[in-house]
């Protein structure tokens, strides 16, 4: 199954995506809104352009494991995302994956506008290959 991972911003929303086996994320880009409304129509756009038959939304729960506001409108923006696709939105606990990916670009010596550019997309890639990992260990025979 082709599945779409999502980093979830006001101004840009970093997409990934698996092959067909869910073997493997790969960087699918950034969509770039200036409005909740635009976000919607372009990531929507994304996700169908890239055959999704599953987006999976990180979700920024609080360290505690509570949902604070941002996790509350991530949530909102997975439903109604689904809505306008018709294609099913899962939230995944997206936990320090934004520092991860800070962490990982620093290591890389990933500076300056690459560093803004490339953060979101790498941040939907590491919730991606965390779902999938997730996945592939709770499948049922």
């Amino acid at each position: 199954m082709v599945i779409v991972g999502l980093d979830f911003g006001d101004a840009r929303t970093g997409v990934a995506v698996c092959d067909k086996y869910e073997m493997m994320a790969s960087d699918a880009g950034c969509v770039a809104a200036d409005s909740y409304k635009k976000a919607l129509e372009r990531v929507g756009a994304r996700v169908k352009e890239l055959g999704a038959e599953l987006i999976v939304v990180g979700n920024p729960v609080n360290m505690n494991g509570t949902a604070g506001p941002r996790s509350e409108k991530c949530k909102a923006f997975a439903r109604e995302l689904s809505e306008a696709t018709g294609i099913p939105a899962v939230m995944y606990d997206e936990r320090l994956t934004t520092v991860s990916a800070h962490r990982i670009l620093s290591e890389n010596n990933v500076r300056g506008k690459k560093r803004k550019a490339t953060v979101d997309t790498l941040s939907a890639r590491l919730i991606l290959e965390d779902y999938l990992k997730f996945r592939k260990n709770t499948a049922t025979e």
